[in-house]
């Protein structure tokens, strides 16, 4: 890449190579619609103007929000007709393969080159993902920089749809972000907890505001003035009701959405609290053998009393599922008889950081024996890894992670595959939408 152009200029300078042919009448197009949409939005890409069966090779390049460039491509042959199709036509190689356009976001992986252990996360949710979406004679699979494109096109994808509002949430201790939908509201209310990466994440908070739910991204881990110690259940029940009695959301019509350490302190939270008693709530590959009943301080000491169980296979790669399985849990168990809303599990069953299949099916006898079992819903999808996102995120088997219990920087095995943890987040987001709405807009019932 040319030093001091940004990412747009270069997209700029590929699509003047288009321009300067003599010959416009056959001179290949690229369309790519919608130009701009959400993030869960399915493109479909069209190339014409090829001569019939010419290897053409798609490719796609994004420049993530830490300046890493990522990419994804498949090979094709044009029809009879000298097009190529998404929809229709498939990748014969490449980082996907079949009838998969949105392969071109889904396997994107680090340019040749690149830091190891990345992992793509949106940290500006205010500005879209671009995406340049390129076509190239021949398969190609390495030097793109190096080769002219037969013709380019970017789109947008975003979190936030038109007219949602960030709101920054700084009350008393409490750290987060609430999104509204647009319109006048009340909406019905989600509090999301992220997992044990820390920081405040966003971006599935926008996208379910997108889709008409005021959610409510909670920091949790160490922010600002807040130490470890002071963060047991009395926080997040704080959290909860800041987001109850915000005059945008239904006071009845709540949920708590979490993923790993956030699904551990969703499932203890709704079980135990007081205060929290939310109308339903998802937790995406989660546990039960480790309640949070206490600070989290003390949560992760205990976690560090059996990090001795934390196995490294020859790739040296943390699998941090062992040390859950190794713990004496019968007593320490959550007890979930205990929960009175409806509960969706989500899991991949190739998650190498919990042991989320087990725990799920844990749960269903312990809810079978307490009588509650008809309000458990679970999801578990073959091949699909630890991190379940939001639908056509890049799959990552392992990427470089910092462990909160030993404070050491290693590189961490999620698993899964690719193309079925693909289908996983796809699959996934449409059902817990469905359940959310499902449960949040019907009128409030006892459970």
């Amino acid at each position: 890449f040319l030093p001091g152009i940004n990412f747009r200029c270069y997209f700029h300078i590929y699509s003047l190579y288009r321009s300067v042919s003599t010959q416009k009448r056959t001179c290949p197009l690229l369309s790519v619609q919608p130009i701009r949409g959400l993030v869960d939005e399915k493109f479909q890409f069209v190339v014409t103007n090829l001569p019939p069966d010419q290897k053409v090779t798609l490719h796609s390049l994004h420049q993530s929000d830490d300046k890493d460039f990522w990419e994804a491509f498949g090979h094709y042959v044009s029809d009879e007709h000298g097009s190529v199709t998404g929809f229709k036509h498939e990748s014969l190689g490449g980082t996907y393969e079949g009838t998969e356009p949105m392969g071109l976001l889904w396997s994107m992986r680090p340019i040749p080159g690149s830091r190891h252990g990345l992992r793509l996360r949106k940290r500006d949710i205010v500005r879209p993902m671009e995406v340049c979406i390129s076509v190239y004679s021949g398969h190609l699979s390495q030097g793109f920089s190096q080769q002219t494109p037969l013709a380019t096109s970017v789109t947008e994808r975003w979190y936030v749809a038109p007219g949602v509002k960030r709101v920054n949430i700084r009350e008393k201790e409490i750290r987060g972000t609430l999104f509204l939908p647009p319109g006048s509201g009340p909406y019905p209310g989600v509090l999301d907890l992220w997992g044990a990466g820390g920081g405040l994440v966003e971006y599935r908070s926008a996208l379910l505001a997108s889709h008409g739910f005021a959610s409510m991204a909670l920091e949790y881990l160490a922010p600002e003035d807040l130490r470890l110690e002071d963060t047991d259940a009395s926080y997040f029940e704080k959290a909860y009701q800041i987001l109850k009695n915000h005059p945008m959301v239904k006071k009845d019509h709540l949920a708590v959405v979490g993923l790993c350490l956030g699904s551990a302190i969703t499932l203890s939270m709704v079980s135990y609290s007081k205060v929290i008693k939310p109308q339903c709530c998802v937790c995406i590959s989660g546990s039960h053998l480790m309640p949070v009943d206490k600070s989290l301080s003390e949560f992760f000491e205990e976690m560090k009393n059996h990090a001795d169980k934390l196995c490294v296979n020859e790739n040296n790669q943390v699998i941090h599922k062992n040390l859950f399985l190794s713990l004496p849990c019968q007593s320490a168990k959550v007890d979930v008889g205990r929960i009175k809303c409806p509960l969706l599990l989500v899991n991949g069953d190739d998650d190498q950081i919990l042991p989320a299949v087990e725990s799920a099916e844990d749960m269903a006898m312990m809810m079978e024996k307490s009588g509650n079992r008809h309000l458990l819903e679970i999801l578990t999808y073959p091949d699909a890894g630890h991190l379940i996102e939001p639908p056509y995120s890049p799959h990552f088997r392992a990427t470089n992670f910092k462990l909160e219990c030993t404070k050491e920087r290693i590189v961490m095995l999620w698993g899964g595959q690719t193309k079925p943890h693909a289908y996983a987040q796809e699959d996934a987001w449409k059902k817990i939408l469905a359940f959310l709405w499902q449960h949040l807009s019907a009128p409030v019932t006892s459970f």
